[in-house]
């Protein structure tokens, strides 16, 4: 078992906004906020490790300490991935679920709606996890009501669950007008409102129109980022621009603007650095994309 802090990635509050996550075998877990002009200056270890599962507000380790590829958006094992989605609501294995359900529309760029499902009680953290520039409740009731509207504006109006990351990143800057968004917005909640197959149990709500812009302080982004290519040994350092989704925007210290993907932090163990190092990371076109912790900050 390993013996030291170890990133488990970032977590998004609607109240409190992002902080990197972190796990350690004896003290448990703790958080380090990400607000703008937070310093972040570490070092990676030798390996990144699976991150294990968690369930239920515990944690389980990877029982092989399994090493996991520097750039694979997962930090999860093959073997804890499987362990995790068997009792998931998005592997449809939780369809016990007694929680109320929120099915929303999420507006990523111009003709980029998805439509999804996320429990109630989260208040809206779903959207920002997934960096939705905008977003709008269609409706609310019973976990498999909301599995069922999904699956009835799919089929009906061709709306997708999911897009290629890619292009959630490509329309962050310059961000397009919330007019724009609004209008795309109300005009698919307004079809779906229409739709005949929507189950009679989900509430459907009035549309409301939600905008991160400034939760994400997407005003702070820069054109064309350099995007950070994590390895062992290597360093970043930076003051926090903005944060979209798991995305962190960094000012390095040499002047560069950096994007630094929170999900391949996860399952490294991060040493502090200078705050003023250099960084060491590869850092790549955004075009060719291919002591305790707050320490580091």
């Amino acid at each position: 078992m390993h013996t030291d802090w170890r990133c488990t990635g970032l977590r998004w509050s609607p109240a409190e906004g992002p902080a990197l996550t972190w796990h350690h075998p004896a003290h448990g877990d703790r958080l380090s906020p990400l607000p703008p002009e937070r310093r972040l200056a570490f070092t990676t270890g030798p390996a990144r490790h699976c991150t294990g599962v968690r369930r239920a507000g515990r944690h389980t380790p990877c029982p092989t300490e399994a090493v996991v590829p520097p750039a694979a958006v997962s930090a999860q094992c093959p073997e804890c991935a499987r362990l995790d989605r068997s009792h998931s609501v998005a592997a449809d294995t939780a369809a016990d679920d007694p929680r109320p359900y929120d099915v929303y529309l999420a507006w990523f760029a111009p003709g980029l709606i998805k439509v999804g499902i996320t429990a109630t009680e989260r208040e809206g953290a779903r959207l920002l996890e997934q960096a939705a520039l905008s977003h709008a409740l269609l409706g609310r009731g019973p976990l498999m009501a909301a599995r069922r509207a999904e699956s009835v504006l799919g089929a009906a109006l061709a709306v997708p669950d999911r897009f290629p990351y890619a292009a959630k990143r490509a329309a962050r800057h310059p961000v397009p007008p919330q007019a724009a968004r609004t209008t795309e917005l109300a005009d698919l909640h307004a079809r779906a409102c229409r739709l005949p197959g929507l189950p009679e149990s989900l509430a459907v709500r009035e549309f409301a129109p939600v905008h991160h812009d400034a939760t994400f302080h997407l005003d702070r982004l820069r054109p064309d980022p350099g995007v950070v290519a994590l390895a062992p040994g290597r360093t970043v350092a930076g003051r926090a621009a903005a944060v979209a989704g798991p995305d962190v925007y960094l000012e390095s210290s040499d002047g560069r603007f950096l994007l630094l993907d929170a999900r391949q932090l996860a399952g490294w163990t991060l040493t502090a650095a200078a705050p003023d190092a250099r960084t060491t990371a590869d850092v790549r076109n955004a075009g060719a994309t291919a002591e305790g912790p707050e320490a580091l900050f």
